[in-house]
């Protein structure tokens, strides 16, 4: 693999995880809202990635190992709203219950470790990327 393609691929990835760092944000900022202007309570967004083949100067041979992440789509988590008794909120049903939206702080916790470490072993990469291209740089120069 070139240099320029380590960093194409790198450069794929620091975006995919600043995506999914952005939409965990946006989730535990909204961890409590219980009506959005769609209707009902927030619902828990989750960010799907797929691994696209690399386009570079090996051709289809490494094309078909090397992949770099895509962001496919934003998703709704579609799974069950929690409901919790509070017969004195404004979104209360008739029976006290209140739809709180489906966010597990534990959860978005781990999901925003996972994409700060990717993030910064994306970020490493690159960084050893420019590291050996000076390198190779200064070997011509003399």
């Amino acid at each position: 693999m070139d240099l320029m393609t380590a960093m194409k691929v790198s450069a794929a990835g620091l975006s995919a995880q600043r995506t999914r760092m952005n939409v965990v944000s946006s989730n535990l900022a909204n961890i409590n809202t219980t009506r959005t202007p769609e209707g009902g309570p927030y619902r828990r967004k989750e960010v799907i990635l797929t691994a696209a083949p690399a386009e570079d100067s090996f051709g289809k041979i490494l094309a078909e190992q090397v992949s770099e992440p895509k962001v496919v789509t934003v998703a709704e988590d579609q799974s069950e709203f929690q409901k919790v008794y509070d017969p004195a909120h404004p979104d209360a049903d008739a029976e006290g219950y209140v739809s709180m939206p489906n966010v597990n702080l534990m959860k978005e916790m781990v999901d925003m470790l996972s994409a700060t470490r990717a993030y910064e072993a994306n970020a490493a990469v690159i960084n050893t990327v420019k590291t050996m291209a000076q390198r190779a740089i200064d070997i011509g120069n003399r």
